[in-house]
């Protein structure tokens, strides 16, 4: 059983205290914390919001919310009370005047806490939310600010929204959070490749084919349709979430595992990045919507039912890419990435490719010659599994066939898992930023999807339809194919 370290008290305040956010990963993480003994006695949760309502009334709420959010088995009703006990609400407007006395004046009971304050709202109120903080003077050395993505819808308004927070919060005290960096296996990502030489030795373009980066959502857009159609899903998931990834898949060996070395190596990625032109953007890029169709057997509507019916849009659901790093240790090597809603599995993973052997002893009937594989599965069970040659068993000669080498680590460490954020939200109290996004990193991966919108902009082709269920568009498998790849859940 891991060790669990105390983390210094605390008072984090939660703007948008009533929000789906909130209700659905907050809270969870934040009892789990509690019920592991790593938050101290002393620490508060103060949800703020424009709802008004009583201190207890928002008890029963995060009661409500805990109950239909973490498994019965994990409910220890003594710790549910306990938790909920520290929980504290103060109605706040976070674009008006209405409620930062009453919220100076809970902290003022408390003045020496480490003061997170987490911003989950809307983009649009994270300027004013700061300035009222500033104004009623309750920044300090101990106050730290949480960012939700998005941060922004281009380089822009992104820059906008950091100019606006950066007036008031040190960029030190700033955590830009992305929940997939707070997954196990995105962390095992660096000790997988600097803990482990075997695997550094052979992270160059010499021995790796290609790389694959896959996320899959089987839901549609829920109610975030308005949210939705003026994002698409390259600013929702490939602009921070894969980016991300590939940063970590492709960066050199920081220094140490301070966080700005950690981030130095990141942002060199991102710069290293061959921007899409207009000329190219057909043949390494991929825009996709979803029709109606079948997931996990039930019917569901089109996105443009989803978004009400009345007109197209031009929004897309899915992406294909095809990425350089124009880097020394990558040249040649391309990153494949894909994202989309509605296909036919929850599923996030990296897949290492290497390159096949260039000479066979074994007779051609023996086996495909399947390459080594490295597949890191970040969602549903997280693992690391490297697919190898090995002898089938029996007599007969010498016949081959693909094995794992699969390591489930719920299995092999026989715990829970800890969710993303759970560990952010104590990276966050602890002032630890090495898992968080810093400003440059933010407006670089912008600057990048800037060109890329731009370039699709020049083209002005609507999305290609894709069925519900499916992986995505036929051009997505045939953007693989043209180099003779294959994407990894072709083959299973």
């Amino acid at each position: 059983m891991a060790t669990i370290i105390p983390v210094a008290s605390f008072d984090c305040v939660v703007f948008g205290a009533t929000g789906d956010l909130t209700t659905r990963k907050l809270l969870p993480a934040l009892y789990y914390r509690y019920k592991d003994g790593q938050i101290p006695g002393t620490s508060r949760i103060i949800g703020a919001s424009r709802s008004e309502m009583s201190a207890e009334a928002f008890r029963e709420r995060a009661r409500d919310a805990l109950k239909r959010f973490i498994p019965a088995r994990d409910l220890d009703e003594d710790k549910l009370a306990a938790f909920l006990d520290h929980l504290d609400y103060v109605a706040v407007d976070g674009a008006g005047d209405d409620g930062w006395d009453d919220l100076a004046a809970k902290l003022a009971e408390r003045p020496d806490q480490v003061r997170p304050y987490y911003l989950a709202t809307s983009p649009d109120l994270y300027g004013s939310i700061c300035r009222n903080l500033s104004a009623h003077g309750l920044i300090g050395e101990k106050s730290r600010v949480v960012l939700e993505k998005p941060i922004g819808k281009d380089l822009k308004s992104a820059r906008a929204i950091n100019d606006a927070v950066g007036e008031v919060f040190p960029e030190e005290q700033i955590f830009r959070i992305d929940h997939y960096l707070g997954k196990e296996t995105v962390q095992n990502l660096l000790a997988l490749r600097f803990a482990n030489t075997i695997f550094e030795r052979l992270w160059t373009a010499d021995v790796i084919d290609h790389v694959q980066i896959t996320v899959g959502e089987t839901v549609g857009v829920e109610g975030r349709a308005g949210y939705y159609d003026t994002s698409g899903a390259l600013r929702d998931m490939v602009q921070n979430h894969l980016l991300q990834l590939l940063c970590l898949m492709a960066m050199e060996s920081p220094l140490t595992l301070d966080a700005n070395s950690v981030r130095d190596e990141k942002l060199k990625v991102l710069r290293a990045l061959k921007p899409i032109t207009p000329r190219d953007v057909q043949a390494v890029t991929v825009r996709g919507q979803y029709s109606a169709g079948a997931v996990d057997g039930k019917p569901v509507e089109s996105y443009r039912t989803d978004l009400g019916g009345e007109t197209a849009s031009r929004t897309e659901t899915f992406v294909a890419l095809k990425l350089e790093v124009q880097s020394w240790r990558w040249a040649g090597v391309p990153f494949y990435l894909r994202t989309g809603k509605r296909l036919p599995q929850k599923l996030s993973e990296i897949v290492v490719q290497f390159r096949a052997s260039p000479f066979s002893i074994f007779p051609a009937e023996s086996f495909g010659r399947e390459p080594n594989r490295l597949v890191i599965r970040l969602q549903p069970e997280e693992g690391i599994k490297l697919e190898v040659m090995t002898k089938d068993p029996g007599p007969g000669g010498m016949r081959l066939r693909p094995t794992n080498l699969d390591i489930s680590f719920e299995e092999t460490f026989k715990q829970r898992y800890p969710d993303a954020y759970e560990r952010l939200l104590m990276d966050v109290v602890r002032g630890n930023a090495t898992l968080f996004m810093r400003r440059d990193e933010v407006e670089v991966a912008w600057a990048w999807a800037d060109s890329l919108l731009k370039a699709w902009a020049d083209r002005p082709e609507p999305p290609r339809a894709y069925p519900a269920g499916s992986w995505g568009p036929t051009a997505a498998i045939a953007l693989i194919e043209r180099d003779g790849r294959t994407w990894h859940e072709e083959m299973h």
